[in-house]
């Protein structure tokens, strides 16, 4: 993959979306015959059916998405979702019966629209937005950068050109971050070995004063320029600060995690170090703070640090952007 795609995958790009001419509904009471197709998606997708989710495609639909690329396209569904637990109607959007849909990994939003013959003729899944959730702009909690040496911001910013992050409702405020020599490279030597990049094995430390909501732990490290399909973050933890804000840290190296979930944390403490796992093709931290702590269903959250140095310059209550060296005040 590209460099200017290395880095944590946006959940759109999952799964393709099928946008097929169907006539429009208005009405937000769930029609039969869409809880009847829900369910049976929903067994049929629990129980590794795929050939019979494909029967239930129109003509129009198996056109669009032949066999071969619907067992991809369905099979990666479940890799990455995991088992349907509960699928609940929420309303119509156009011709789409909306669902939150909540998997083993995560709640996502599953919109299926029928034709006349009551066949699938649209079919598409996004991350779920609890539209009644609150959504705050900004970060309240004081936050320290959550490492001692100065690292390079390759993703941050407000714009797509800034930061490839800000089209995911969750990650849009994300930063992905590598350490940089003087020549602005991340790796030593040949960069194949994962030992060669500056970030890897950095210490990476809470914060802020928090609770571990969650820890993944045990997932291998890649190997530089390849990536892991089917597991987005790798290992993972997520700290719920004072302020119900959820702090994500993704791609730590195996093994090396050093809390576990239900401890109160204090700022400075040793979360773990900086790795090569889930999505990633280079070791980096990619760091972002949310509204919840499902990672598919949450609101971004800005995050602003405390005295830290940008380009050699103090300055505080600060949100980084792409090509900025930061480092905590010393």
């Amino acid at each position: 993959m590209k460099r200017t795609r290395m880095f944590l995958a946006g959940v759109y790009l999952l799964l393709p979306i099928l946008l097929l001419v169907c006539p429009p509904a208005f009405s937000q009471t769930e029609k039969i015959e869409n809880q009847y197709s829900a369910a049976k998606f929903k067994t049929y997708h629990n129980g590794n059916k795929i050939d019979s989710i494909y029967l239930m495609f129109s003509a129009d639909m198996q056109a669009a998405l032949p066999k071969d690329k619907a067992n991809e396209f369905l099979g990666a569904l479940k890799a990455q979702a995991g088992t349907i637990i509960a699928m609940e109607f929420k309303k119509y959007e156009g011709p789409y019966a909306s669902y939150k849909t909540r998997f083993d990994r995560g709640t996502f939003a599953v919109n299926i629209a029928l034709d006349a013959a009551h066949k699938i003729n649209g079919f598409f899944v996004k991350p779920y937005e609890d539209e009644s959730a609150v959504k705050p702009a900004r970060t309240v909690t004081k936050l320290a950068l959550p490492f001692k040496d100065e690292w390079t911001v390759f993703w941050g910013g407000d714009t797509k050109a800034l930061n490839y992050h800000v089209e995911d409702p969750a990650q849009k405020n994300a930063f992905d971050m590598v350490i940089t020599d003087k020549l602005g490279k991340s790796f030593k030597s040949t960069g194949t070995s994962n030992e060669h990049y500056y970030a890897f094995g950095k210490p990476l430390y809470a914060p802020c004063d928090a609770e571990v909501v969650d820890v993944i732990d045990g997932v291998a490290d890649n190997k530089p320029g390849e990536m892991n399909k089917l597991d987005i973050t790798g290992n993972t933890v997520v700290l719920k600060t004072a302020n119900n804000e959820f702090l994500f840290f993704a791609h730590f190296k195996q093994n090396s995690i050093k809390v576990k979930k239900g401890m109160q944390v204090k700022a400075g403490t040793l979360l773990g170090l900086c790795g090569n796992s889930g999505h990633s093709s280079e070791p980096h931290l990619h760091f972002h703070v949310q509204n919840t702590d499902d990672l598919f269903s949450g609101t971004g959250i800005k995050a602003f640090f405390e005295d830290l140095r940008v380009n050699g310059t103090l300055k505080n209550d600060y949100s980084p952007i792409k090509n900025d060296k930061i480092s905590p005040k010393k």
